[in-house]
């Protein structure tokens, strides 16, 4: 599978664009300097980011926070950027012991990229450093030099920019590095160096006298000849509608947290109304054990509350006292109510099993629903509703009973 890399410096102008096409053993098939002379049909593609373009740091984050969006990574390492976090796009590389590894880039100019590859018909791309590119073994750190810079891989993770040095003087940054290094107990055995231009090979034994560490010359390398599987995806882009993949990546700790408080409430609803239900069950068994306790004679037991009332009206008539649903207390409670009404407004009062019926003249609805309410308030059931009368009789029918 052939594989072509764009080497794009991210403050250029996206048509400035060189580019490598490599076959399956690595050798090179074709380059070129203009992003419009890019061939289309590849198998892989890879954008390389210049080394002084990516900032690779550690950081320490919550599992959950490695996998997500890098607006938010971009906040985790805020005081490491001097740039506001919304302005990067931070990516999570991996693990080094306890720490985690994070890639910085500018976000606005890697955008400006994607958009101009989109218009040439590249969609689908891996996005690369060039500082991890360069091979690194175990124990080794390898320095790409062009003579005056460079950039050091100190392994697979992790990389950084050196300050200037010369022929026969390393950059400082690499001194203080491996003194660092040694300090923590992981100083590397050698060190390997890359020419990246002609005429850039240092002075060898000036080197390693001033950095106290042997030195190994490798030849030249640049990114065209890096091996394929060398590298660490720092992003991945994919042929999709990108405006759905943004609003999706937004979105996506929103949704989650939206789900896991529904989920929540739904919860809380189950056992709220499983306890109402348990409730509701032991004040029933409750009533029917006192309803056969106190009267052991009754069958069954089918609506203990109204057998109880019915119980209790059958005893007061036994003993020659009204009942709370007979026709004079009920229509004694009800006449204090609707004394308010016109004169000649009630047309028909009927009474049948503890349930008074009135049926009132025409009126309107604000008076019938206060009278409603007072019956409610005095500790009637009362309810309202237009009567079946004749046409043109009208008027509306008042049901009260005992609650």
């Amino acid at each position: 599978m052939n594989l072509l890399r764009l080497y794009c410096p991210l403050e250029n102008p996206p048509h400035q664009c060189q580019w490598a096409l490599l076959d399956d053993h690595g050798g090179l098939v074709g380059e070129g300097v203009e992003l419009s002379t890019v061939p289309r049909r590849v198998g892989r593609t890879q954008l390389v980011i210049p080394a002084a373009q990516v900032l690779i740091t550690r950081a320490r984050l919550p599992a959950a926070a490695r996998r997500g969006p890098g607006s938010a990574l971009a906040f985790a390492i805020e005081e490491r950027t001097v740039s506001e976090p919304d302005t990067n796009q931070v990516s999570w590389l991996g693990t080094v012991g306890e720490d985690d590894v994070l890639a910085v880039v500018d976000r606005r100019s890697l955008e400006r990229w994607r958009n101009a590859l989109e218009k040439v018909g590249i969609r689908s791309y891996d996005i690369q450093s060039e500082m991890l590119l360069v091979p690194c073994a175990t124990g080794e750190w390898s320095v790409a030099w062009n003579g005056r810079e460079g950039f050091v891989r100190t392994g697979k993770l992790e990389a950084v920019v050196t300050d200037t040095g010369d022929h026969s003087s390393p950059p400082l940054s690499l001194r203080l590095m491996l003194d660092e290094a040694l300090a923590h107990g992981g100083q590397p055995a050698s060190i390997v160096l890359y020419t990246t231009a002609a005429d850039a090979t240092p002075d060898i034994e000036a080197w390693q006298s001033s950095l106290g560490i042997a030195v190994r010359l490798a030849g030249p390398w640049d990114w065209r000849a890096a091996t394929s599987d060398e590298g660490i995806s720092l992003a991945r882009e994919r042929a999709r509608w990108r405006g759905i993949g943004i609003a999706g990546s937004q979105l996506r700790i929103p949704a989650w947290i939206a789900g896991i408080a529904l989920a929540i409430h739904a919860i809380m609803l189950v056992m709220d109304w499983t306890l109402l239900v348990r409730e509701q069950q032991g004040i029933r068994r409750q009533m029917e054990t006192r309803f056969r306790a106190t009267f052991p004679e009754t069958v069954a037991v089918v609506d203990p509350t109204l057998q109880m009332r019915r119980k209790l009206a059958e005893a007061r008539h036994a003993a020659g006292q009204p009942d709370i649903g007979d026709f004079l207390p009920i229509i004694e409670k009800v006449s204090a109510q609707v004394k308010a009404l016109p004169a000649g407004s009630v047309r028909i009062v009927s009474y049948e099993s503890g349930r008074l019926t009135l049926e009132v003249a025409a009126t309107d609805q604000a008076a019938v629903g206060q009278i409603v309410t007072r019956l409610r308030q005095a500790g009637l059931s009362a309810d309202a509703a237009p009567s079946s009368a004749g046409a043109g009789r009208g008027g509306v029918v008042i049901t009260v009973r005992t609650s």
